[in-house]
C-alpha cells in the first residue's frame, strides 16, 4: 500500500530529507548482497528496473512504489516504554528467511486472521500488500499481494512463518489478481475473516496513488478461499464500486455508500454476526459499520448498518462509529481490556487504539501505543488474532524500510471505559518512550 503518512506536508518533507536517498543505498530491492542487506541473496538490482506483466501493467519501480525512498535494510529499533519491537516478519534480518524461501524482500501490511479451522491445519493467514522481490528479475518481481500462514502458538518472542502459497520454487504467488479492468493498477488486502471454514479477503482496487496520503479506488470486493488461502476466487456480486463503468459483469448498482467501503476491518462480534467497517481510499476518512450474518457475508443486500441508534438495511443510514481520521484499521476482542479494541494510524503518524464495549461504540479516547517520532514513517497496525492477556502483539511497517515489523505492547494500566473520549498524551512527549538504538542484521 502507499505507504506516505498524512502527517502533514512539513513533517513528510522533513522526514523524506532526512532519509537516505535510493542513489544513496540502492533502491527498495537493494543494490547488492552487502552490508546491511547482506542477508539478501545475489544481486537484488536497482530501483529503475521495468515492472512486467501483472495486474499494473508496465512502468517503472520508482513509479509503482513512490513512497520507497530506501532499501529494506532489516533495521529493528530498541525502544523503551511499554511497546517493544520484537524482530522483524518479512525482509533483511528476518528469522523467518522470507527473501530465500518466498521471494519477499519488500512488503507491507501483514493483515491477520484466524483461518477457524482445526488441527494441524489451524493457522493465523497474513496477507500483504505490494510485494518486491528480486529486482534482476523481469518486472522487478513485483506483486500486488501475496500471502503466509503460521500455526506458531509462542507468539510472545516472535512470529514464525510456515508456509506461503507457492507459484515455483521459493516463490510466494500474487492470490488476488483482481478484476483485470483498464485502469486496475493494484489490488491490496485490507480485511480478513473466516466463517464456516472458508477464508474471506476484502481487497481494494488501486486505480492511481495521488497526493500523500490519498489514492483512488476502482472498487472494492470480496475474495474467498476454501482450501486454506492457497487459491482464491473473486466475486463480482461483492464489488462495492467507486465509479461507475468498470465494465465487471454481475456487478450490483452503483451505491453512494461504496465510496465509504473502499477499505476495511471485520470483526466476529460473537453474538451470531460478522461486522465490517469500512473507510474510504486514502487515509483521511471516517469509519461506519455494517453487519451481516455469516453466512450472508457474499449478500450485499443482507447488510445492516448502524444509524446511531439501531441497525438499519438502508446504506444511506449508516453515521460515522470512529472520526476521522482514520487509517488502515484493524478491530479485534481483547481479553485483558475486556473491550474491543480498534487499531489505526493518527494524524500525527502514530499507531493509536480506541475501546468499546459494543463493535459500534460509543469508542474511547486514543491511546498510543506508537509515536512517529520514535518510529518515523508509521503506518498499517494489526493485531495478532490470538494476542491474549496482558500483552498485545501485533505487526506495523514503515515506508523506509518497507518490511513489516513485530510488536509487543505491555496493556496493563491501559484499561479505558468507553465513555472516557479524553485522549492520552504520545508517550515519546512524555519521555516514556524512546529509541534506544537501531541495531541491523548483521549484529543481532
Amino acid at each position: 500500500m502507499s505507504a506516505m503518512l498524512s502527517i502533514g506536508v512539513v513533517t513528510i518533507a522533513a522526514t523524506i530529507a532526512a532519509a537516505p536517498s535510493a542513489s544513496a543505498i540502492g533502491g527498495p530491492c537493494g543494490s547488492g548482497g552487502s552490508g546491511s542487506a547482506g542477508s539478501m541473496t545475489g544481486s537484488l538490482g536497482s530501483l529503475t528496473g521495468s515492472l512486467g506483466s501483472g495486474s499494473a501493467g508496465t512502468g517503472s519501480l520508482a513509479n509503482a512504489l513512490p513512497w520507497i525512498t530506501g532499501a529494506p535494510n532489516g533495521a529493528l529499533p530498541v525502544l523503551t516504554g511499554r511497546t517493544k519491537a520484537i524482530e522483524m516478519v518479512t525482509g533483511p534480518g528476518s528469522p523467518n528467511n522470507t527473501i530465500e524461501r518466498f521471494n519477499v524482500s519488500g512488503t507491507d501490511l501483514g493483515i491477520m486472521w484466524d483461518n477457524g479451522l482445526s488441527g494441524p491445519d489451524h493457522d493465523v493467514l497474513m496477507a500483504f500488500g505490494d510485494t518486491v522481490g528480486d529486482c534482476d528479475t523481469p518486472g522487478d518481481d513485483w506483486r500486488s499481494n501475496v500471502l503466509f500462514r503460521s500455526n506458531d502458538t509462542a507468539i510472545a518472542d516472535g512470529m514464525k512463518i510456515d508456509s506461503s502459497p507457492l507459484d515455483g520454487p521459493n516463490h510466494s504467488k500474487e492470490i488476488i489478481p483482481g478484476f483485470g479492468i483498464p485502469g486496475e493498477f493494484t489490488t491490496i488486502p485490507t480485511a480478513g475473516i473466516s466463517y464456516g471454514g472458508v477464508q474471506y479477503i476484502r481487497f481494494m482496487s488501486v486505480r492511481s496513488w495521488d497526493e500523500p496520503g490519498a489514492w483512488t479506488t476502482n472498487y472494492s470486493a470480496l475474495a474467498f478461499s476454501t482450501d486454506n488461502g492457497e487459491n482464491w476466487e473473486l466475486d463480482p456480486a461483492t464489488v462495492r464500486a467507486n465509479t461507475e463503468g468498470l465494465g465487471i459483469p454481475g456487478i450490483p448498482a452503483l451505491s453512494p455508500i461504496n465510496s465509504n467501503f473502499q477499505q476495511s476491518a471485520f470483526v466476529d462480534g460473537r453474538d451470531g454476526y460478522l461486522y465490517e467497517y469500512g473507510t474510504p481510499s486514502g487515509r483521511f476518512g471516517k469509519a461506519i459499520l455494517a453487519r451481516v450474518a455469516g453466512a450472508d457475508i457474499r449478500n450485499l443486500g443482507a447488510y445492516e448498518y448502524w444509524d446511531g441508534s439501531g441497525w438499519s438495511p438502508r446504506d444511506t443510514d449508516a453515521v460515522q462509529v470512529i472520526k476521522a481520521p482514520v487509517s488502515e484499521l484493524a478491530v479485534q476482542w481483547n481479553d485483558y481490556l475486556n473491550k474491543y479494541v480498534a487499531m489505526y494510524t493518527s494524524a500525527e503518524g502514530n499507531l493509536v487504539i480506541r475501546q468499546a464495549d459494543q463493535p459500534q461504540g460509543p469508542w474511547s479516547g486514543t491511546q498510543t501505543l506508537l509515536s512517529g517520532i520514535t518510529l518515523p514513517a508509521l503506518y498499517g497496525g494489526f493485531m495478532h488474532p490470538w494476542a491474549s492477556g496482558q500483552f498485545l502483539e501485533f505487526v506495523a511497517t514503515t515506508w523506509d524500510r518497507y518490511n513489516v515489523i513485530y510488536m509487543r505492547t505491555d496493556l496493563n494500566g491501559l484499561q479505558m471505559a468507553s465513555s472516557d473520549s479524553r485522549d492520552r498524551p504520545d508517550p515519546a512527549t512524555t519521555g516514556e518512550a524512546r529509541v534506544l538504538e537501531v541495531t541491523m542484521p548483521e549484529d543481532r
